[in-house]
């Protein structure tokens, strides 16, 4: 939780901050953790409705649990293609297993 402290602190005071944030997420991908990343979601929707966050930052922190929101879909969605897939050569050939 101190990573999201401050990262909404460096949003706030840099206007690049959140461009800084999606190159280094990119790059940091194989440590993402989905857990950690509602955690993070539920902590912004917790501060912005508690009025902690000044307007601008209410935006800027809005827009980054939007993108983690659409990182879980993502991630969701691939885990879900992969039980289908493992489900689907269950069905198929019961007896491979």
């Amino acid at each position: 939780m101190n990573d999201l402290t401050n990262l909404s602190q460096s949003t706030a005071k840099s206007p690049d901050a959140k461009a800084d944030f999606s190159a280094s997420s990119n790059s940091a991908s194989a440590n993402w953790n989905y857990e950690a990343t509602v955690e993070q979601i539920e902590t912004i929707i917790a501060r912005i409705e508690a009025g902690e966050l000044e307007l601008t930052e209410v935006f800027d922190q809005f827009a980054l649990a939007a993108d983690q929101l659409r990182q879980c879909e993502s991630f969701l969605r691939q885990r879900q293609q992969q039980m289908d897939l493992l489900i689907e050569k269950l069905v198929d050939d019961p007896e491979s297993y």
